[in-house]
């Protein structure tokens, strides 16, 4: 039997500017930043985790500031998550619009799909951001961040990650992961894992006239779906690996254990644990405050230190 994948994870992408990421981040949209950290695969470059109170898988969205390090622009096509959406309720649309709009944004409608209205921003870096209105999400959303309960993000609603073919992207999923058709609308094709529910969907886009994707600034790197132990963890990747599925060795990310492989239409998957979530190496009251470095980082402290860009930011 396929371990149980419960959802969404995380989404991370490779963004431009440090301090225009986090004040789009946080100032815009209201998120809380509960990790500052680094790219453990680079470690001049920042990594930030920006979500709820805590920071509860579903609801996390990290970047990675890569300006100044040679990295060109991405091209958004097939292979890549191209939309990463969250869920706010469906009232706050028209307050969103002004929101957005008022720190220099300029939203437009996005494309209506089961019974969905949505807000597409793009941000910064020029990633596309979605605000979807949802008419049901129990999550509690971050009020901290200047944006009251009744307008709040509540986390992540889905991603939509574009292919030439669903066919075998869908496939896959079903078969390996254990995700399920929701729906289909158009070319949109919405799987759910862990209950049907936003934060819980991803939907499949197939364009075959999209633009091979690169990854570079202003694109998502990958999209992280969660699991719920070590043990199931191991136990998906060995079936993966049997299936002849080319997966990495799990690599321990401090506030989580992941691994990584491609869908056949060339999205990069990673599978991360629940657990032990950001209070591991900062209480609650203090998340995103301090750059946390991993045990290994910590000998090159002052090195690192010196090589990140000065940011400012609430915490």
């Amino acid at each position: 039997m396929t371990p149980s994948i419960l959802g969404l994870h995380h989404v991370t992408a490779t963004v431009d500017l440090a301090q225009p990421d986090l004040d789009f981040c946080l100032d815009a949209l209201g998120l809380r930043l509960v990790k500052k950290t680094v790219n453990f695969d680079n470690h001049h470059v920042y990594h930030f985790y920006y979500g709820d109170e805590r920071g509860t898988p579903g609801s996390i969205w990290t970047t990675f500031p890569y300006n100044g390090r040679g990295v060109p622009v991405g091209v958004k096509g097939a292979g890549q998550v191209t939309t990463t959406s969250f869920a706010v309720p469906a009232a706050s649309l028209e307050w969103w619009r002004a929101r957005l709009a008022a720190h220099g944004l300029s939203p437009i409608d996005g494309e209506a799909r089961f019974d969905e209205r949505s807000l597409l921003v793009v941000d910064p870096s020029g990633l596309w951001i979605e605000i979807v209105g949802v008419a049901a999400d129990p999550r509690a959303p971050y009020t901290q961040g200047g944006v009251d309960a009744p307008q709040a993000i509540r986390g992540l609603h889905s991603v939509t990650m574009t292919v030439a073919d669903a066919g075998p992207t869908v496939a896959f999923m079903e078969s390996a992961l254990g995700w399920r058709v929701f729906g289909v609308d158009g070319a949109r094709t919405r799987l759910a894992a862990g209950g049907h529910a936003p934060g819980h969907w991803i939907d499949v886009l197939q364009d075959a006239s999209a633009p091979h994707a690169k990854n570079g600034l202003g694109t998502v790197h990958h999209v992280a779906m969660a699991i719920g132990s070590g043990e199931e963890q191991a136990a998906l990747r060995a079936d993966l690996l049997a299936a002849g599925a080319r997966v990495t060795e799990i690599r321990d990310r401090q506030y989580f254990t992941s691994i990584y492989f491609r869908e056949p239409g060339g999205v990069l998957f990673e599978v991360a644990t629940m657990a032990p979530g950001f209070t591991v190496d900062e209480p609650l009251d203090a998340l995103g405050r301090a750059l946390k470095l991993p045990p290994w980082e910590e000998p090159h402290r002052a090195e690192i230190e010196r090589g990140l860009a000065a940011i400012r930011y609430r915490a």
